[in-house]
């Protein structure tokens, strides 16, 4: 029996019609929601808020939960019902992500904003399981421009659907007296675009963004060294710190080489952040150098 509506966090799938059981589980599983299957007029487990049966079935009347009615063929609207069904009608929680060194994370819940934040790129992936924990079919929106710094977070959200989205125009204009929220803003809009699902970003790090890393080695080096672009490319693919790799250029662990007590500026110790432009803009929206395509947004 469904214990108390706060307990009631599970959609439950049964039915005899095999076709919607097949249908309806796989898109379940597609859209990485909570769920559980039990058979026709077997009790209904406490965490059910949402019961999904097939057009023939017969639940039972006094059970106390919604009940969805699914088509063959039409899984995805039995399933975005049960959804809608079990967030109460606030709308479903999307995590839209400005990435850079210090990314803009806008939480929102339907339309509305319920929360924001810009931390460190080491920080979050974590920000962003905070904001997902215990939602039901949440979605995370990462902007497709700052690409190295953004493939770090993709590969960070194993455990959550997340979209890649054009980020063109995501940034609006800040008038006088407004500063520190450009990231912020930027991610709301992204949040609010529909992306292309990935699992994994892919990068193989551009020219330009070698350049960087290497030129940011010299630029923490205290004796102006410059690591080459073997190791430069594995400090891209996140193998490496800029000052791990400094050590080794220099032949020998940080002795004697580099200082290596502490992460270098891009927020990440380092670790796979390559393009050294992350995302163009700094906190107040103003443009500090071109994104990873040349040209800032």
């Amino acid at each position: 029996m469904p214990g108390p509506p706060e307990s009631r966090t599970v959609i439950v799938v049964a039915t005899a019609d095999f076709e919607v059981y097949h249908e309806v589980v796989t898109e379940l599983r597609d859209r990485g929601a909570t769920f559980m299957t039990v058979e026709p007029g077997d009790p209904l487990p406490e965490e059910t808020g949402v019961l999904v049966v097939g057009p023939d079935d017969h639940p039972d009347p006094h059970e106390s939960v919604t009940v969805v009615r699914a088509d063959p063929g039409s899984p995805q609207a039995a399933v975005e019902a049960a959804l809608a069904a079990l967030r109460g009608g606030e709308g479903r929680t999307v995590v839209g992500v400005d990435p850079g060194t210090r990314p803009g994370i806008a939480v929102l819940s339907g339309e509305t904003v319920v929360a924001a934040h810009q931390v460190p790129l080491t920080d979050a992936p974590g920000v962003v399981r905070d904001a997902v924990a215990g939602a039901p079919d949440p979605v995370v929106r990462v902007g497709d421009g700052a690409r190295i710094q953004g493939a770090r977070i993709v590969e960070a959200l194993d455990d959550v659907r997340v979209e890649l989205v054009d980020e063109t125009g995501t940034t609006p204009h800040l008038g006088a007296g407004v500063r520190g929220v450009g990231d912020v803003l930027a991610a709301v809009n992204i949040a609010r675009r529909e992306g292309d699902p990935v699992d994994e970003r892919a990068v193989d790090p551009t020219a330009g963004e070698l350049q960087a890393i290497k030129t940011r080695s010299r630029e923490r080096s205290e004796t102006n060294r410059e690591i080459d672009e073997s190791l430069a490319r594995r400090v891209a693919a996140g193998e490496l710190t800029v000052d791990e790799a400094l050590a080794e250029h220099a032949g020998g662990g940080g002795e004697g080489g580099e200082p290596t007590d502490g992460p270098d500026e891009d927020g990440f110790s380092g670790r796979g952040q390559g393009d050294g432009s992350g995302d163009s803009r700094d906190g107040d929206g103003t443009t500090d150098g071109p994104d990873d395509a040349g040209a800032s947004r």
